[in-house]
């Protein structure tokens, strides 16, 4: 006798709902003498971000002029520059995670597989009002760290090339020709042992040419000799081959050298980047939005990196927001996507979009630009992003532990390790 009664409300209920979808929701007239009705309350989108006390500040004005026009929804930000993906993570496998939450290129793959993500294919399909729904106009080598499987999980909003930052006054009291967009590997070695000096005459240098810790990463020297270390469709980690070895080689034979670059112990004690602002490192390979050419008493400049023997790709560091699968309100997350990553494009570079690849783009999006943005618009037709697997942490675990770490430290050439470690990477493939 229960059955109809349960079969009734339910029809009822789905009435209701079908009525409610139907129709926008309007407060109710007041009566004469009575106090209007509350309008509908917005609905909370939930934001997790890295993002630290400045750049927080930053993106809270993108964030108010967003919330400032909406009456459906508001965006909260929630930044947690400490611990970030040990807290996605926390938060995901808890069923308690933001709305939407920024990834970098190498999260994606994995996580989207694991069904963490929400797939936004059919939205951006639908979507012909947004102009950061257009993924014609996105490069198609950042594009693609936010796919898996021909499917797209999450809007890219940056798309930082590497350069080689210069300090001008170095290069003058040596003697040595500025940086050109025409140098190659050799021109590079060549200035930066000429531009590596004992200063107070204690035979220990206190200058160097250049500075590499694992950063720039290897893969971009691999890729300008010609190599590869994840193939374009995943099958295969061809670390072993002669294009990848010169690269993986060439990199090797500069680190913690003492006549192209400082020891290991003296970036540990002065630190990395704080070397090159303190004036003792001549040349730095860094992201087209940091702060390197904006430093107090230094006159720096900015060029494309050196061409291998196979060109010049250079790493480009790539980010994306998401949207958790787990989300209460999937059209207003991707609405709310929408319109920040619009947002973000204006105030990041570089916006991972043809049409915002100029000088006008980039100087607009950030001002203190202006002198070197020519210099990073050139570099943006040579950027390309890591090929991403779904193990991806597992496979940099590898990578790193079991190869590059040996390779820095005289453990083995790159002939004799990439062999013994390319079946361990391999294992990882999809």
């Amino acid at each position: 006798m229960k059955r109809p009664i349960f079969l009734f409300s339910l029809l009822l209920i789905l009435g209701l709902v079908v009525s409610a979808c139907a129709a926008p929701v309007t407060a109710p007239a007041a009566a004469p003498g009575e106090q209007p009705a509350p309008a509908a309350q917005k609905v909370t989108i939930r934001l997790a971000t890295w993002a630290g006390v400045d750049e927080s500040a930053e993106l809270q004005v993108l964030l108010d002029a967003i919330n400032s026009e909406q009456d459906r929804f508001e965006i909260v930000h929630e930044p947690a520059p400490a611990d970030y993906y040990t807290k996605i993570q926390t938060a995901l496998a808890g069923g308690t995670s933001a709305d939407l939450f920024w990834l970098s290129q190498e999260w994606i793959a994995g996580m989207a597989a694991q069904g963490a993500l929400l797939d936004i294919t059919d939205f951006l399909a639908g979507d012909t009002v947004h102009p950061a729904a257009n993924l014609d106009d996105y490069f198609p080598d950042i594009l693609k760290t936010a796919q898996y499987q021909g499917r797209t999980y999450g809007l890219p909003w940056i798309a930082q090339p590497v350069v080689l930052y210069f300090n001008r006054g170095l290069f003058d009291a040596a003697g040595v020709d500025y940086p050109t967009a025409d140098w190659t590997w050799d021109d590079f070695v060549a200035a930066a042992a000429a531009l590596t000096k004992d200063l107070d005459g204690d035979g220990k240098n206190d200058q160097w040419g250049f500075t590499m810790n694992g950063w720039p990463p290897p893969q971009m020297f691999v890729w300008q000799a010609g190599g590869e270390v994840i193939t374009a469709d995943l099958s295969a980690c061809p670390i072993d081959t002669p294009e990848a070895i010169a690269g993986f080689q060439f990199y090797a034979d500069l680190i913690y050298d003492d006549v192209h670059t400082p020891p290991e112990a003296v970036i540990q004690e002065q630190g990395f980047g704080e070397m090159f602002k303190a004036g003792k490192i001549a040349m730095f390979m860094g992201g087209a939005a940091d702060d390197l050419d904006r430093v107090p008493g230094l006159d720096v400049g900015v060029v494309r990196v050196p061409a291998g023997p196979a060109g010049r790709p250079t790493f480009a560091w790539t980010a994306s927001t998401v949207i958790a699968a787990q989300t209460q309100n999937p059209e207003l997350a991707y609405e709310a996507l929408a319109l920040l990553t619009e947002k973000i494009h204006g105030w990041k570079i570089v916006a991972p979009r043809k049409s915002l690849a100029n000088v006008e783009a980039l100087v607009a999006a950030e001002p203190r630009k202006e002198k070197n943005a020519a210099a990073i618009v050139e570099a943006i037709p040579d950027m390309r992003a890591f090929n991403i697997i779904p193990r991806h942490q597992e496979w940099d675990t590898i990578f790193w532990g079991d190869f590059m770490d040996p390779l820095f430290h005289d453990q083995g050439t790159a002939a004799e390790l990439a062999p013994k470690i390319r079946p361990m990477l391999e294992e990882l493939l999809p």
